[in-house]
């Protein structure tokens, strides 16, 4: 019994370097990640597209090609995954080249917020602000390669002066001028012994006679006249004999017929005082005329006005002298052009709307008054004004911001101030200078980048940072 004891004491130390080999030979023998990547490359046989450098430089020829040092070019199959981003720098070197020997300019928000400090400080979830260095590219703007500025299909353009124009739409109606609207009527009573072969609708000339009229009081006018002409009364007596003709209204060429003839008619022949159409006649052959009665009505249709009714939300873009444009509903394909000449003080309460006066003229009296029309409004700023395309602004609702492209791709936010916009074009008020480069698409997707790598650097940089753990908690203090 007491000699077995060391030989089985031998044995099992023997078994257990045994295991202890095999154990070894068989992690040897396990293949590494970069043999598997090796084998599953080599077993793609599919005929190489182009070819890259061996570095993995964004250096690429799409014929076989060797290195400055005789180095190979990597063939590049088709179904390769291909990227034309630069190589990043390892985290290592990128720290060592931020922080150096560099002086820090400020500290920003770790999540990309529009938040500085000039000393050391944490958010509110205690991430630590990150430092930002003289001539470093971090302060405020992004920077992408050329690879993803191409895949992007990102564009810019120059910040130019130009009009910015927007136009209101809103139906309106034509409707008479009234200040082109005159009656005929009598100052005194009278009666109508004849009435011209005129009648509603006719479109008479100014003079052109309407009437023929006698009255005892005009009768009386012109004999009183006469004697004082006849009598050789000068200045005041003969000036006045006439001014009572001329308060009766007696048409001036009757007055002058009178002192050439020397002689009273019966009646006298009464004109239209205006050009126009007859829109009203009450005159009729022996008729007994009153004082003021209303013989004729006359409007001249050679200037109309259009009343527009514009919704009060649009009423602040509208000024006097706009240009309008009125298309009839029922003349297709013709249009007018006038110009705004009042703002109605009052708003319809019922509709919301106020009434605007647009004149337009109409030389050939094609339109007609109570006409529907569309007209549109042309709003916005005389002059040219600093602009830029609407797709340019990035608009939060409470922040409006557009990128600059720096140059080199590098591209920085900034808010701006809108005024007009017309016609795909936003007018900046404040924020942009002329000739600046502003990005007008893809602007969300680098927006994005810029607030992703923003987040994901104050993430890093609070998860190397004493007193926090990796949920961006500090520890227990002690």
């Amino acid at each position: 019994m007491t000699r077995l004891g060391p030989v089985s004491t031998v044995a099992a130390i023997l078994a257990a370097a045994a295991l202890v080999l095999l154990t070894a030979g068989a992690v040897r023998r396990q293949p590494d990640v970069g043999q598997l990547v090796s084998a599953a490359n080599a077993a793609d046989t599919s005929a190489p597209i182009y070819y890259q450098d061996p570095d993995g430089k964004p250096l690429y020829s799409p014929t076989p090609k060797k290195t400055a040092d005789g180095r190979d070019y990597r063939a590049v199959p088709a179904g390769a995954d291909i990227s034309f981003d630069e190589p990043e720098q390892p985290a290592e070197m990128a720290a060592a080249e931020t922080k150096g020997d560099r002086k820090i300019k400020y500290y920003r928000n770790p999540m990309g917020l529009p938040d500085t400090s000039p000393v050391p400080k944490k958010d509110s979830m205690g991430m630590d602000y990150i430092p930002v260095y003289e001539g470093d590219d971090s302060d405020g703007t992004v920077k992408l390669s050329p690879g993803k500025i191409q895949r992007t299909g990102a564009k810019s353009e120059p910040v130019v002066r130009q009009p910015v124009r927007s136009v209101i739409r809103a139906p309106g109606t034509v409707q008479e001028d009234e200040r082109r609207i005159s009656v005929v009527a009598l100052r005194f009573e009278g009666f109508v012994e004849s009435v011209a072969n005129v009648t509603t609708g006719d479109h008479v000339r100014k003079g052109q006679p309407l009437m023929n009229v006698y009255s005892p009081a005009l009768s009386s006018a012109a004999a009183e006249y006469l004697s004082a002409i006849a009598a050789g009364a000068t200045g005041k007596e003969l000036k006045g004999a006439r001014r009572r003709l001329e308060n009766l209204a007696t048409p001036e060429q009757a007055i002058r017929d009178l002192e050439r003839t020397r002689d009273i008619s019966l009646s006298i022949a009464w004109p239209a005082p205006q050009d126009g159409e007859i829109l009203e006649r009450n005159a009729v052959n022996g008729m007994r005329a009153g004082a003021g009665d209303v013989l004729f009505r006359i409007s001249d249709h050679q200037l109309l006005w259009v009343l527009i009714d514009v919704a009060e939300r649009d009423l602040a873009q509208v000024s006097i002298g706009a240009k309008v444009t009125v298309r009839p509903r029922a003349l297709a394909g013709q249009t007018f052009t006038g110009t705004v000449a009042l703002i109605y003080p009052h708003l319809n309460a019922k509709t919301r709307t106020a009434r605007i006066r647009v004149e337009v003229p109409n030389p050939d009296e094609t339109l007609r008054p109570e006409m529907y029309v569309d007209a549109e409004i042309e709003t916005g700023p005389p002059g040219p004004v600093l602009a830029v395309p609407e797709s340019a602004v990035l608009d939060s609702g409470k922040r409006q911001a557009v990128l600059i492209d720096k140059g080199q791709g590098r591209f920085e936010p900034r808010d701006v101030k809108l005024g007009r916009r017309g016609g795909g074009y936003v007018e900046i008020a404040e924020g942009l200078a002329e000739g600046e480069a502003v990005v007008t698409s893809a602007n969300f997707l680098i927006d994005a980048e810029s607030n992703l790598k923003a987040a994901l650097k104050g993430f890093a940089d609070a998860d190397n940072t004493p007193g926090l753990d990796r949920a961006g908690g500090t520890e227990a203090r002690k």
